[in-house]
């Protein structure tokens, strides 16, 4: 028996009787019974809502959209009661951009935070990296839901400012923050502590550090917590936290905005610093763990369940306080699914017919499972073809609370709340851009059916697919249509705003290139 497999077996023992960290319930079906005395919802002018953001998922990774390993009922029955997304989009290939997209209303070519980290020039000619964060000036979605009578809340992970700095939640709008600021920090799903507001939480798991050679760049160290000191799992604290503030703010006499920020199926790639773990973690592989996979294609699976019981657990209390008529809860995701800690996102085909994982601009790297559901406002049974992105909630979410959104967002953000609530026609985008600067730097525009990718950022070629004929962008049409690519170029040189602390890669080496050099 391996190392590993000994220390799992052990943890999975001292788990098997801690609430905290059990993952068994992962693979129920929440029920809509969960109480026979239901309150009377009280009814609000404006919806409460609760976005729900899982980190690192491929758009098949959930049953609906056709994943076949593993089950996701409760995410299933949420499209089967409401909307099913079929051309949802992410802010950014990568977390950092995509949740500042997210929050902003604003595209990765103006958001203020376009990669994980700067890279800020010293006089010695040497580089500061730092991770970015919100100013005072800079609105967010947060801000916006707060001035409109909302009680605010973020629980999960942030990854947009640290205690002290300006974009701390509690300070761009946020009344209630639970879990982690730091990127590297929310790769342990069994930390020593976590955030509540500014105070430092202390859990049971004692971690050990290891060498990282990029932590650095996000100013923390990298640790992994032994097998046999993990007591507290915290993707579970933190669904006990989201159902928690859903009970103190239901049938208040206003309405609540819960960011739902998910650590999973994001993997602790300071895990490949030990030989006793990997970095897929989860206290149990339960139904899963007997199949004959990688232990890493176990531990996604197992995530991903977990993940489905929260969102079960969400919804179950909405209906238990009497609130699901009066709240519209998103189901997405920050970007396609990783190949860390030796995952294989091929081995659960996690993106099915779509091209490209994290990091990448094809439609893999940045294509979401998106479900919207809400029995009192969403219809039911529905399957969209909305083009949209995550760029849209701040307009969406400011009309749903009956406000205006900053001037600086106008650009990049569009409502959709006309089509989460079966209104009148809603309006469709001109086109959504997207840039990303890191590990092989790249931009994309979706116009229409029309999608064009640029490798490198500004200086490659432009590749342009037919996506209602060709999903899985396999049949590069540039040479065919030269008016479209010097349209798209011209939108590309338009959007792309430089900045000295977001220095843009030369190469062309994307994950989706490394992986498939038949595309080079």
């Amino acid at each position: 028996m391996s190392n590993f497999v000994k220390s799992f077996v052990l943890t999975s023992a001292l788990c098997a009787g801690l609430t905290a960290c059990s993952g068994q319930q992962a693979s129920q079906v929440v029920s809509d019974e969960t109480t026979n005395v239901k309150p009377v919802s009280k009814q609000l002018d404006k919806p409460n809502i609760v976005l729900i953001l899982a980190d690192d998922i491929g758009f098949s990774d959930i049953g609906i959209n056709g994943q076949k390993n593993f089950t996701t009922p409760n995410l299933d029955k949420m499209a089967e009661q409401g909307i099913n997304f079929s051309q949802f989009y992410a802010g950014s290939a990568v977390c950092a951009p995509s949740r500042s997209v997210l929050l902003t209303g604003q595209h990765s070519g103006r958001t203020p935070i376009k990669a994980n980290y700067m890279a800020i020039p010293q006089q010695d000619g040497s580089m500061l990296y730092q991770g970015g964060t919100f100013t005072p000036e800079q609105k967010i979605v947060s801000e916006v839901l707060k001035d409109a009578g909302y009680t605010t809340g973020i629980v999960g992970k942030w990854g947009l400012g640290e205690a002290e700095d300006t974009g701390h939640p509690n300070r761009k709008g946020f009344d209630y923050f639970f879990g982690y600021l730091n990127h590297v920090h929310a790769h342990n799903h069994f930390t020593d502590f976590l955030w509540r507001n500014y105070q430092q939480v202390p859990l049971k798991n004692k971690v050990e550090k290891v060498d990282c050679s990029y932590c650095d760049k996000f100013a923390f160290d990298g640790f992994v917590t032994p097998l046999e000191a993990r007591y507290e799992y915290v993707d579970s604290l933190l669904r006990d936290e989201a159902v928690a503030f859903i009970d103190r703010n239901a049938n208040q006499d206003k309405p609540f905005f819960l960011y739902y920020s998910l650590i999973s199926p994001h993997a602790n790639n300071e895990a490949d610093q030990v030989d006793y773990a990997h970095g897929l973690e989860i206290p149990s592989y339960g139904e899963f763990a007997d199949k004959n996979w990688p232990e890493s294609a176990k531990g996604y699976a197992a995530m991903m369940r977990h993940i489905d019981h929260a969102v079960g657990q969400v919804m179950a209390k909405l209906k238990e306080q009497g609130i699901a008529d009066n709240t519209i809860v998103i189901f997405t995701g920050d970007n396609g699914p990783h190949q860390e800690a030796g995952n294989n996102p091929d081995f659960h085909d996690s993106n099915g017919e779509l091209r490209g994982i994290k990091r990448d601009l094809y439609e893999g790297g940045i294509r979401m499972p998106t479900i919207a559901w809400g029995p009192g406002l969403v219809p039911q049974g529905k399957v969209s073809d909305h083009i949209g992105y995550g760029g849209d909630f701040m307009a969406t979410f400011a009309e749903l609370a009956q406000t205006s959104i900053p001037n600086n967002t106008r650009l990049d953000s569009l409502s959709f709340a006309n089509e989460l609530t079966g209104k009148t026609q809603t309006a469709e985008h001109e086109h959504i851009y997207w840039e990303f600067h890191l590990h092989g730097s790249s931009q994309a525009v979706r116009k229409g059916k029309w999608k064009a990718i640029r490798l490198p950022l500004m200086t490659g070629p432009i590749e342009l697919y037919d996506l209602e004929n060709d999903p899985s962008e396999s049949i590069n049409l540039a040479a065919k249509h030269p008016e479209l690519v010097a349209e798209f170029a011209k939108i590309m040189a338009e959007n792309h705003l430089p900045h000295p602390h977001w220095p843009i890669s030369k190469s062309d080496q994307s994950p989706d290139r490394q992986r498939n050099p038949i595309f080079k």
